[in-house]
């Protein structure tokens, strides 16, 4: 990205009034962060929500001085940045309606395993919790799944702490600029990620960890991911968010079960009683849950005869044959067709016996 889309995109960003869905629906219609600015405010104004603060908003010129500030920042610090129509971003949050329109990295973040989970929960973590988190990426290490979490207290870092142990990717999703860290006792973990992983944030240098930001924060957390695992929680906490906004983005959730007494079960149990979260007992629930097992080989037979398939099913039909199973809101995204046209095509290619689900949301041709 060239200095010039960055420094608009930040001053979009910057302007009173426009958080990421106006800000992708502003981009939409104008072409890039750039025109926005340079557009005539009638044509702005017949953007659905735009209203007359928002226009007078966009005439404020303290924003370029703030992109500029933190323009200078990003390329000093070498600080990776990703848009949300780049190639590489992310292709889970990319998904995610409310996503940020700008993500900073940094570290040696490798997102094309589809294998990401994130795992989450208390952190007033106990030594039951540790031992399941220990056991879950043990029996899960061969895989070689990335593992994401908040890196904050608790089941977080022990999550970030056994993926380490066992060389696997893991990603901290911060809730603050990256220019400093939080909690600061957890800056001796920081060198070894980012080896191996590292940290991903939508906030400036100018952030701090303020309490909103983790609840923003937790949306990453689940959007980035195939799947969100809690390990424990009390009745009310932050990772029960991220479960919900898992939820939220059809996305599978995971709970460890614990005894109905003991306090930070309370929160893991109650999800799974009211079937927002499948039950997790060991790493084969997982696997089995997220068709992990089943190996992703192309096939090389050809579709039925005589099976008459519409213009869309074929182009849905060849984008699996190529590439194996996939997730439903891949299909929908590679093959360029509305979600909500892709689960009715996949329905009638169902009963012409040309695909099959699997658990997981994930679709194979036969």
């Amino acid at each position: 990205m060239s200095d010039q889309e960055l420094f608009y995109l930040l001053a979009l960003l910057k302007v009173d009034g426009v958080g990421d869905i106006m800000a992708k629906k502003l981009i939409t219609h104008c072409g890039s962060a750039e025109a926005i600015f340079k557009t005539n405010s009638t044509q702005i104004a017949a953007i659905d929500g735009v209203g007359s603060v928002l226009l007078k908003n966009l005439q404020d010129k303290a924003v370029f001085e703030k992109a500029d500030q933190e323009l200078k920042f990003i390329r000093s610090n070498q600080i990776n940045v990703s848009y949300f129509q780049a190639k590489e971003y992310p292709d889970r949050l990319k998904h995610c309606i409310d996503s940020p329109v700008l993500i900073f990295t940094a570290g040696q973040i490798n997102l094309k395993n589809k294998k990401i989970i994130s795992i989450v929960g208390t952190r007033q973590v106990t030594s039951y919790g540790s031992e399941i988190c220990k056991k879950l990426i043990e029996d899960l290490a061969p895989l070689n799944p990335v593992i994401v979490s908040g890196f904050a207290y608790g089941v977080d870092i022990v999550a970030h702490q056994f993926a380490m142990d066992y060389n696997l990717q893991t990603i901290g999703v911060l809730a603050h600029g990256l220019n400093q860290i939080y909690p600061k006792t957890h800056k001796r973990y920081m060198s070894k990620m980012e080896e191996n992983g590292g940290f991903i944030t939508e906030f400036w240098s100018s952030s701090n960890a303020d309490r909103e930001n983790f609840v923003r924060r937790n949306r990453i957390v689940a959007g980035i991911s195939e799947a969100t695992i809690v390990i424990e929680s009390a009745d009310k906490g932050g990772s029960l968010i991220t479960a919900n906004l898992a939820n939220d983005y059809n996305r599978d959730v995971f709970a460890v079960p614990g005894r109905i007494t003991d306090k930070y079960s309370q929160g893991c149990n109650n999800l799974i009683k009211t079937q927002k979260a499948n039950m997790l007992t060991n790493a084969a629930d997982l696997v089995y849950m997220l068709n992990w097992d089943i190996e992703n080989k192309v096939k090389t037979v050809q579709k039925q005869l005589f099976v008459d398939l519409e213009a869309d099913e074929q182009i849905v039909y060849d984008f699996l044959l190529k590439n194996g199973k996939e997730l439903l809101d891949v299909i929908a995204l590679q093959c360029n067709l509305p979600i909500y046209k892709i689960s009715g095509i996949l329905l009638n290619m169902e009963l012409k016996g040309v695909v099959r689900p699997l658990p997981g949301k994930l679709f194979e041709s036969i």
